[in-house]
């Protein structure tokens, strides 16, 4: 993400539940009221994931509450958007998610230049123990941070 871009929100489920091994950037395509809510800071990517189809590279499941102050030609909040990229770029993408077994999830939206755009990750999935065990290895690096700050008292 470059100096003059703005983050608006970041999927910190992400991390917790996948190994980003590439990240990205695409643009999105948005209508009037969803630019208008997404600087409003009203967006969620928690569930939200991408996939390619058609020779194009579609984002799902992100919610982008509806305006308020919008008219009557509001924007359905979990409408299917398309994510814009180079065609070698998502062909690319595709061949790496049908070999390699990973998922393409949001990890950050912003503005950048004016434009609204995400940051992509390819993913490998965690099990379960991976997960506790990324846990534990937080907490304990929590806990010597504390007794270090003590120690320094």
């Amino acid at each position: 993400m470059a100096k003059d871009s703005k983050a608006i929100t970041t999927n910190r489920k992400a991390y917790h539940d996948y190994y980003i091994q590439e990240t990205l950037e695409a643009g999105i395509v948005l209508k009037g009221s969803e630019i208008k809510s997404i600087r409003a800071g009203n967006v969620n990517l928690r569930e939200a994931y991408a996939r390619p189809e058609n020779g194009e590279l579609w984002l799902y499941n992100s919610h982008i509450a509806s305006y308020k102050a919008a008219s009557h030609n509001t924007h359905e909040p979990e409408r299917p958007r398309k994510l814009l990229l180079h065609r070698e770029e998502i062909d690319n993408l595709a061949g790496k998610l049908q070999r390699q077994r990973l998922t393409l999830v949001p990890l950050k939206l912003y503005i950048k230049h004016g434009f609204a755009k995400v940051e992509l990750g390819l993913a490998k999935g965690k099990r379960a123990y991976d997960k506790r065990e990324t846990i534990a290895r937080r907490d304990v690096e929590r806990e010597m941070d504390r007794a270090v700050k003590l120690r320094r008292r």
